[in-house]
């Protein structure tokens, strides 16, 4: 059974988070938060303008058309093995390895899309047919739900092309003969 002294700590408890709450909503109806942001220091005034003058120029990168023959001769292949860790989970790489949720990649470039034995692929990619080349696993790496929206890979993709020619360069690297490179 609770005492009068456990009453009085549970009263005093609700009391201090109402009154919390109560002076929260208050004040920022007396002051609204997008009021104290816009009359802060001239700094981040300019931090803002920083801001506005830099997204055009990231903006118009990757509009540029990079080549993926260019990407992919600079790519590191360490650099692709660190981030293909990301794939370990879903996919094998090795020769004659398993598949797991996703199939098995040793030997992916210039293979028939869907061609891996013993695992069963979504009717999308299918439907696709064709071979992998490089500019298909580019595309593919960068937001599978684009490039092929009925896929069942779950990974939302990679956004920058240099992680993903590294990527491309690491699974070239597992094939008996690795398919030849873009110019």
């Amino acid at each position: 059974m609770w005492s009068v002294m456990t009453n009085k700590v549970i009263g005093g408890i609700l009391a201090a988070f109402w009154l919390v709450l109560s002076a929260n909503y208050l004040g920022d109806l007396l002051i609204p938060p997008s009021a104290t942001a816009e009359k802060s220091a001239p700094q981040s005034a300019l931090k803002a303008e920083i801001k506005m003058a830099a997204k055009p120029a990231k903006e118009a990168a990757p509009k540029e058309a990079q080549n993926l023959g260019a990407l992919l001769a600079s790519a590191d292949v360490g650099k692709g093995k660190k981030i293909a860790k990301k794939c370990i989970a879903c996919h094998t790489f090795d020769k004659g390895g398993k598949n797991k949720v996703g199939p098995n990649l040793y030997n992916i470039i210039g293979a028939d899309r869907a061609g891996v034995a013993k695992f069963k692929y979504s009717d999308a990619i299918k439907k696709l047919g064709g071979k992998w080349d490089y500019e298909d696993l580019d595309h593919f790496l960068a937001k599978p739900k684009k490039f092929l929206p009925k896929t069942k890979m779950a990974f939302a993709g990679l956004k920058k092309a240099s992680d993903r020619a590294a990527v491309i360069q690491f699974m070239r690297s597992f094939a008996d003969t690795p398919a030849p490179a873009p110019n």
